[in-house]
């Protein structure tokens, strides 16, 4: 599909270098939308030019919807930021429903079955307060195209964005829709299953998911404890949340729960702890969630689809019971195409984002936690028997290097001494381990990752390479 770029309408609005839209950075797409800190990168101009220009490519697609469905989490920020894209959506003269605070996948999710043309979610996910973000969504309710998204960058940079002047849309507030989301998500589970009997912690961080996860877990009768339960802008994901579990293990031992779930602050993503207290990644959900599938003949060719993050005793551990994984780099935008490719049913990452295609197109904290409970339930054991009759993972440390130049963080790769340290350490290690250092898409860190078989190789290689990026890029 070709969008015409140049195509030109009727005075109405005019976004440009007037707006202070002349300071893009070369790449404003990351790897989950557009994310920033407010008052920088994302300002009410730029996301009223976003919202021209993703109406301006939206209304040049074949679709014959003229719907977007808006959604959002409980940053401070995400109000102004929602109303200036709606803004600008309009100008274009497309339908704007707002369904108000929502976790992603409640987007993702309304967005294919209401028939809209795309979807947006105002969310920075895990960043603290003051960053924000919009991610977008296609029709079929995944993510945005690459050739869609350098359309909106290309026309934001032009400063070629105009309103018609006559063809205004609409903007809707449909809260009561976030009900269909709901449903859905227990409709998604096996039929009957009920969770009588459970005591469940759910840490909900503050953010989007404080309405519907503890509905949703009461209804099929679990006993709930609520954790940083309400939406407050000034301290989601502050402390809590899928980053921060120390509170909701305090909880778990308080309360003698038999699990608990920690949300970040779009829900897009989940940690479970144990009733012990172990944390329970993303490498243990594919796992344990992939053998139930793999049991029932429902995971084709026994494939998982991971990251580079993914742990090499995972990998050998479902190696062993006939599976393969197959790694992309980080980002579920990589997952997510990995998986259309292959066919396979069920990726993710480490971090809990889920991706499973027999239910769902977009990464859902939610549902995954639920379908975790579930297994439980159906297996009759605890989640932490089920952990411990899985696999036991190698010594793994990631460590964040803050690099604040964006070029230099972008480019590490041409810092020599950085390159010599990490072949060295490579070199050190042979078949015994192996390393992992990136550039983040969403924060201005580096990531340095060490797997080995022994902790004291991986203290030692992990701390030689955070000393050498803070000495030449920090």
């Amino acid at each position: 599909m070709s969008f015409d770029l140049a195509q030109n309408s009727k005075v109405a609005v005019a976004v440009g270098s007037e707006f202070g839209l002349t300071s893009l950075p070369d790449k404003l797409f990351g790897t989950d939308g557009i994310r920033g800190k407010v008052g920088e990168l994302l300002t009410p101009e730029l996301a009223l030019g976003v919202g021209m220009a993703a109406g301006k490519v939206w209304n040049q697609g074949q679709s014959g919807s003229r719907t977007v469905i808006i959604g959002q989490d409980s940053r401070n920020s995400s109000d102004m930021l929602a109303m200036a894209i709606a803004s600008g959506l309009t100008a274009m003269g497309l339908e704007v429903w707002n369904i108000g605070l929502c976790p992603t996948p409640c987007v993702s999710y309304l967005t294919r079955t209401m028939g809209a043309v795309g979807g947006i979610m105002i969310s920075a996910s895990h960043n603290p307060p003051e960053d924000n973000g919009i991610k977008f969504f296609g029709a079929d309710g995944t993510k945005l195209d690459s050739q869609r998204a350098i359309a909106i960058e290309k026309l934001l940079k032009d400063h070629n964005l105009r309103g018609d002047g006559h063809k205004y849309g609409k903007n809707i507030h449909h809260h009561g829709l976030t009900q269909n989301y709901q449903k859905f998500l227990s409709q998604s589970l096996p039929e009957n299953i009920d969770f009588q009997g459970m005591r469940i912690v759910l840490d909900l961080a503050w953010g989007a998911a404080v309405e519907i996860a503890p509905q949703v877990f009461q209804e099929l009768g679990a006993e709930v404890i609520t954790l940083h339960h309400q939406a407050n802008g000034d301290r989601i994901n502050v402390n809590c949340g899928s980053t921060h579990l120390e509170s909701m293990k305090q909880a778990i031992k308080e309360c003698d729960a038999h699990m608990g779930f920690a949300f970040d602050g779009d829900a897009d993503r989940v940690m479970a702890v144990d009733c012990q207290g172990n944390k329970i990644c993303g490498d243990y959900i594919l796992y344990l969630w992939g053998q139930y599938l793999q049991e029932r003949g429902q995971l084709p060719n026994n494939l998982l689809v991971g990251t580079v993050m993914a742990n090499l005793g995972f990998e050998l551990a479902w190696q062993k019971l006939g599976g393969k994984l197959l790694r992309t780099p980080v980002g579920d935008q990589h997952v997510q195409a990995t998986m259309w490719e292959t066919g396979a049913m069920l990726g993710g990452e480490q971090s809990g984002h889920i991706l499973c295609h027999h239910h769902h197109y977009s990464g859902d904290g939610i549902q995954t936690a639920l379908h975790l409970a579930s297994l439980t339930r159906q297996r009759g054991v605890s989640l932490a028997e089920l952990v411990s009759q899985s696999f036991k993972p190698y010594p793994q440390m990631l460590k964040n290097v803050r690099v604040e130049d964006r070029e230099k963080r972008l480019h590490w790769q041409e810092c020599e001494p950085v390159t010599r340290a990490i072949a060295q350490a490579e070199l050190a290690m042979g078949n015994q381990g192996r390393i992992l250092v990136r550039a983040s898409g969403t924060e201005p860190l580096i990531r340095v990752m060490v797997e080995a078989q022994n902790n004291n190789l991986v203290n030692h290689w992990t701390d030689n390479l955070v000393a050498v990026v803070e000495q030449h890029l920090a």
